[in-house]
């Protein structure tokens, strides 16, 4: 589902992405860790298109980003961890404007609104602008919006970040049905014990470079997740 190939970006002098090579497969959920700076929010921009990077190829569902940039978008979404919006739209309004980006048809964009806003429990705010609504609000709003042309792959960053514990509850369940029917998650957290309960398969990565990567069980054996990022992180 996603392919990312020997990436490599560089900003100036500093390469923020080292020759990173990952494979997320359909039916994965797949955590993405590192300390701030590590490079994990430059490969999703990447990813997701957003970034040009100077060396490597990356697939979404078979496409490349490079050379079909626009079939990529079409079967992936993207939550940044602080999402950008049009403020002076109500949030129905900016819901029907993603969805006419992706060409959703009206009846099943109705129905997806309103599943999606009765599960968040956003129905009653969104004849309110966006600019009136706190972050964990617009969070709420973002993933109601990335999950309206159901996409086949979800890049998240940070998504749990401002959600109150039912919401991420709910993202949560929301996640592993998606790849119980063949999509694929890709995301990055500093929340390690979600990561360690929710993921499949997660990679760490540290100065741009991948440390390691694999199961959940390969991955920290009998310890625990936090317990092997610290240890590979004192070995800096």
């Amino acid at each position: 589902m996603l392919k990312i190939d020997h990436l490599t970006k560089t900003f100036g002098d500093k390469r923020a992405v080292d020759d990173l090579t990952l494979h997320i497969r359909p039916g994965e959920i797949y955590g993405f860790i590192g300390h701030n700076g590590a490079g994990k929010t430059t490969t999703i921009k990447a990813v997701t298109g957003i970034l040009q990077f100077d060396s490597g190829e990356i697939f979404v569902d078979g496409k490349s980003v490079k050379s079909d940039p626009l079939g990529c978008k079409k079967v992936l979404a993207y939550i940044p961890d602080n999402p950008d919006m049009y403020e002076f739209f109500s949030g129905i309004k900016y819901l029907n404007f993603i969805a006419d980006v992706f060409g959703v048809p009206a009846n099943v964009r109705q129905e997806r609104i309103h599943q999606y806003a009765d599960l968040f429990e956003l129905t009653d705010d969104l004849a309110q602008p966006v600019s009136a609504y706190s972050h964990g609000m617009k969070q709420k709003l973002a993933l109601i919006s990335a999950l309206l042309h159901d996409p086949k792959l979800m890049i998240m960053d940070e998504p749990f970040v401002g959600l109150d514990p039912v919401a991420s509850h709910k993202l949560k369940t929301i996640m592993r049905e998606k790849c119980g029917r063949g999509g694929a998650i890709f995301f990055s957290t500093h929340v390690l014990e979600v990561a360690e309960k929710l993921c499949d398969k997660v990679a760490i990565i540290r100065n741009g470079k991948l440390v390691v990567s694999g199961t959940m069980d390969e991955v920290k054996g009998n310890s625990s997740l936090e317990s092997v990022f610290l240890e590979l992180e004192e070995k800096k």
